[in-house]
């Protein structure tokens, strides 16, 4: 007989909690890339022991966002140019390929959604965290209707670590009236139905996000 007197399991565990809190604090950039985790000073802000908070250093060093160092600590993860590069790269093969299986196999209902969507990135602008968002939820949606889960969470923890790229293709002069006429190009393609454009064009997206990042 199970014990009806145990007291019931937490919904999160602590240092899940922590992880969530300092990941959030990471991407809203309050924790810079490169800087160092004071463990003794987060212990104190957030009222834990040393334990979960390196149990939650563990989980965001898996994610990519935390780099650990033996005897030293951690450190938020900085992109190198490589970095930047190689992430590009992979996020063009993702999610060209889900573009194209979108363009062919999602209903009328889910490419009005798309062009729904599309709409609120037009009116976002000149307001780039509005514009960050709205991309995000454009391209997230493609893979959510392709389905592939496997993709989804690849490309997730991807785009997660980009946000700590400190020279992010959208930040130059431009680039977000430029992306948004990419956009154009890539709904248009998927309402046709055109397979092969959709591929080639969210490549060339990315390539051009790349290119914007070394832009001086």
């Amino acid at each position: 007989m199970p014990d009806q007197t145990a007291a019931p399991l937490a919904s999160t565990a602590l240092y899940e909690q922590v992880a969530d809190r300092l990941r959030q604090r990471i991407l809203a950039r309050e924790l810079e890339p490169g800087a160092w985790i004071d463990e003794l000073k987060l212990c104190g802000e957030l009222g834990i022991s040393r334990t979960p908070l390196r149990e939650a250093l563990k989980v965001l060093a898996t994610e990519g966002l935390v780099t650990m160092k033996l005897r030293r600590g951690a450190y938020v993860t900085e992109m190198s140019e490589r970095d930047v590069r190689e992430a590009y790269q992979l996020l063009a093969l993702l999610e060209s390929d889900a573009a194209a299986r979108v363009a062919t196999g999602a209903s009328d209902a889910e490419l009005a959604e798309l062009a729904g969507l599309h709409q609120k990135l037009e009116a976002a602008l000149p307001d780039r965290d509005a514009f960050f968002a709205a991309n995000e939820r454009f391209h997230l949606r493609i893979l959510e209707l392709e389905g592939n889960r496997w993709r989804q969470q690849m490309v997730h923890d991807l785009r997660r670590l980009m946000k700590l790229n400190r020279h992010h293709s959208l930040f130059r002069e431009g680039r977000l009236a430029e992306s948004l006429a990419e956009h154009r190009d890539m709904l248009a393609a998927l309402r046709e139905r055109d397979a092969e454009a959709c591929r080639r064009l969210v490549i060339a997206h990315f390539d051009n996000g790349l290119a914007a990042t070394a832009a001086p």
